[in-house]
């Protein structure tokens, strides 16, 4: 491997001195570790609302214009509202754009010399910022601002702010061409932006790179606040303030637990222009509600039985004390089964492991049958790369009787991949009426993608940072696994959407919507309980000015909306864009983009750095041998059949095209046409979309081997196939339910191959679309009951060709 390093001046070699406590391949100036030197997040929580502001302070520790790029973690259900640049005393505010106009801006204005920075989204959870044109010796910040929800249940809630993105495990065959990012890993058909995912990782023993501070201030609003919880950082409290304790790292999630008293159930409306006028908000025409709606006693009913298929995650991400947390995690959930229930177990890394003697399908839950379980986990070691997508397929596949019992799958993983739309993509449509739960054990987990799984099949997402932390959490997923409290729910007077929501124990209901016209005075909310007995509450409106209600509705919906564009509705593009610009709310297909007007850099070079990140706190350090034959130079071994243990990166302190030394000058990257600051020409034939792209000194940069499975390539005429036998068979087993659960079954049909087929357009998929308008006409249950079965039976036809590669943030 070949490093471009630009050489110094024996008046700049006198600036600099290596110091002792520098860490492996460290450099350092007298300004810092470059370029990011100060993270800080300041929170206000009031009531369950944080509202939240991040500040990115980059200094630039050379004597030739730099360019920085951050990829970053925010919390999956924040909003991103706002962003503005400072740098030499003038504050720019961002403007949200277009995401490819944003990209144009930002390039044109590095082109023309000027200060700009750009924050886009990757995953609801993952963010990329990049800051161009910072001067040497010189500071720039920006800004970001946000406001989130703050989980409640049991009398407590959660604020979670991650602080590091950890390494994803990447499915796929390398993409040919240029990388979309400056990542470790290649972009593939799975992962078609991996390369905007992974940054680089800092080697084992490198100092503490940047000072972080994290200050949270809390108004009760009037609730009764018991003790607070930090389960993985020092703080320190000065009356409702708590903050950080100095020298912490960026390595794990800052978590606090706030014991509040709930006041009960609740709704208010916030108009879309504040009048401060009472009678004015209710005669609003336009404007955003939020109802809670808190459980009712469970009392003693029994649930279903159950059929549950327990999926555990043993990959090499999963070592240390995550796998000991994953075993137990994994053995209390069989511990709940009863002799009602039947199970399987499938452990997961690059292959699937099931328990000996108990066959392949679901068994029964005896005695002798749940400690043969517990056994087979408790010899599950970590290992391998995490291929989550083959065994969620084996475990939904193994859930197929409706016949009066619940169907249930539970997933206890760190979540770490970077194929989600991918899976989301394929198992979308397979769910059916099975209840998803995910257990995301890490310091930082992949929230964003277990959170979206959970969603699509309406179950739980707990996600466990420490083993202390564990016993609740899966106390929360046995609750769970048992019936809903109230299914079915509808909310007079407003609208709540079509999504059919439930109420589950410990847990109150949140919904936001729009309304349009005047304001009810009351909302009515119904539903059945699991005793098939009416459930009715009333709720008083009350009115308000809250912006963060607005900005939380639109972050929700914009999350609906991709992940409905995720599974296959390529026709919501603009609506999203729309939704994204008119509510002020970063989405994937936008970015907050600022430009100063001042032109500082007139025909001069800017060279491209990376900002490395922590290695996750608890994950294994990497091994000292290929540590130091990356710094030396060398490349790691490719494997040829599996993947290694662990996830499927290069260790390397900063990505400069390549593993390198921390502080070494990287060789530049530069947009289609502009030179690089080696003299040598990017390459060109990019589309636009891309903007910047990488030289060609990035192509030979050595990566571990990832493991080839199928592209996910969207759905073709012979997928859908498959899922229509699926749907065949559910219909035939649910022949003698009641006629209630029938109608259920064939609404919830109807709405499902809507959705499939929104984006076909082959003339074999005419009969399905058929049905979907006659299920959804007025008729007769028997007569659509019959029809659905004898179109569902005769579906037979071939299979379609794959479509394209798409812009990577419309994968």
């Amino acid at each position: 491997m070949t490093l471009s390093v630009t050489p110094m001046e024996p008046a700049e070699l006198g600036r600099i001195r290596i110091l002792p406590d520098a860490g492996l391949g460290a450099l350092r100036t007298e300004r810092g570790n470059l370029p990011l030197d100060r993270l800080d997040v300041q929170a206000r929580i009031s009531g369950l609302v944080a509202r939240t502001t991040v500040t990115t302070e980059f200094i630039n520790a050379f004597d030739i214009s730099l360019e920085a790029t951050y990829v970053f973690p925010l919390p999956d259900r924040a909003a991103v509202t706002g962003m503005t640049m400072t740098a030499d005393g003038r504050t720019v505010e961002a403007e949200l754009q277009e995401r490819g106009a944003a990209r144009h801006a930002y390039d044109q204005a590095i082109e023309a010399g000027q200060r700009a920075s750009i924050a886009e989204e990757e995953r609801p959870d993952v963010f990329t910022m990049r800051v161009g044109n910072i001067q040497p010796g010189e500071r720039v910040t920006v800004e970001l601002t946000m406001a989130g929800p703050l989980p409640w249940e049991d009398g407590a809630a959660t604020f979670r702010f991650p602080l590091v993105v950890a390494p994803r495990y990447v499915p796929g065959t390398a993409l040919p061409g240029e990388p979309v990012g400056d990542g470790r890993l290649l972009d593939t058909d799975a992962v078609p932006d991996a390369s905007r995912i992974t940054p680089p990782v800092l080697l084992p023993g490198f100092p503490n790179p940047l000072r972080l501070t994290v200050g949270v201030d809390i108004d009760t609003t009037g609730l009764p606040l018991g003790s607070i919880r930090s389960s993985l950082h020092t703080v320190t409290t000065a009356g409702t303030r708590i903050e950080i304790a100095a020298g912490e790292r960026a390595d794990r999630d800052f978590i606090l637990r706030l014991p509040y008293a709930g006041d009960g159930s609740g709704a208010v409306f916030v108009p879309d222009v504040s009048t401060g006028d009472t009678d004015a908000a209710a005669d609003a025409a336009e404007g955003t509600f939020q109802l809670v709606v808190l459980p009712p006693d469970d009392g003693d009913s029994p649930a279903r039985p159950k059929d549950v298929v327990l999926l555990l995650d043993r990959s090499g991400s999963m070592g240390g004390w995550k796998m000991v947390a994953a075993r137990r995690a994994a053995a209390r959930v069989i511990d709940t089964l009863t002799s009602d229930d039947r199970f399987a177990v499938l452990t997961f890394d690059h292959q699937v492991g099931r328990p000996d003697d108990l066959g392949s399908g679901l068994s029964d839950a005896t005695d002798r049958n749940r400690f043969r379980a517990v056994e087979h986990l408790a010899r599950a070691e970590a290992r391998g790369g995490t291929e989550l997508l083959s065994p969620l397929r084996d475990g939904l596949g193994l859930l197929t009787d409706v016949k009066a019992r619940d169907r249930v799958l539970v997933l206890v993983t760190d979540g770490q991949v970077g194929n989600e739309d991918q899976i989301l993509a394929e198992l979308t449509s397979l769910v059916g009426s099975t209840r998803i739960h995910t257990v995301g054990i890490d310091r930082a987990v992949n929230a964003g993608f277990l959170g979206r799984l959970a969603a699509i099949g309406a179950g739980r997402c707990e996600l466990v940072e420490s083993e202390d932390r564990l016993d609740d959490a899966m106390e929360q997923i046995h609750r769970r696994i048992g019936a809903p409290l109230v299914t079915d729910i509808t909310v007079s007077g407003v609208d709540t959407g079509a999504r059919a929501h439930s109420i589950f124990p410990g847990v109150p209901l949140v919904l936001f919507g729009r309304h349009c016209g005047a304001v009810p005075a009351t909302v009515a909310v119904r539903g059945r309980t699991r005793d098939d007995e009416e459930f009715l509450t009333e709720i008083t409106v009350e009115h308000g000015d809250e912006s963060a209600v607005t900005a939380q509705w639109a972050r929700s919906r914009l999350r609906e909306l991709e992940d409905r564009y995720a599974a296959g509705d390529r026709s919501l593009e603009k609506e999203i864009v729309g939704v994204s610009l008119r509510f002020g709310v970063l989405c994937r297909f936008t970015a907050y983009v600022a430009v100063d007007n001042r032109v500082v850099t007139e025909g001069g070079s800017t060279e491209r750095v990376t900002q490395p990140v922590e290695s996750p706190s608890g994950w294994q350090s990497f091994e000292s041998h290929d540590a130091a034959f990356l710094m030396a130079g060398g490349a790691p071994p490719v494997a040829a059949g599996p993947p290694p243990a662990g996830p499927a990166f290069a260790p390397a302190a900063v990505s400069y095209g390549g593993p390198q030394p921390f502080a070494a000058v990287p060789s530049g990257l530069a947009p289609t046409g502009r030179p690089t600051p080696t003299g040598r020409p990017a390459p060109s034939g990019l589309p636009a979309m891309f903007g910047r792209a990488a030289s060609s000194g990035r192509a030979g940069a050595p990566r571990l081997a990832k493991s080839a499975v199928p592209a996910s390539t969207g759905l073709t005429v012979e997928d859908l196939t498959a899922i229509v036998r699926l749907e065949a068979e559910r219909l035939g087993e649910a022949a003698d339910r009641s006629v209630a659960q029938r109608r259920d079954l064939l609404d919830d049909l109807a709405t499902r191959l809507a959705a499939l087929l929104e984006t076909m357009s082959d003339p074999e998929v005419e009969p399905l679309r058929a049905l979907v308008e006659r299920l959804r006409a007025d008729g007769d249950l028997a007569t659509k009951w019959a029809d659905a079965r004898e179109v569902l039976d005769g579906f037979r036809p071939g299979s379609s060709a794959d479509p394209g590669r798409k812009p990577f943030w419309k994968r």
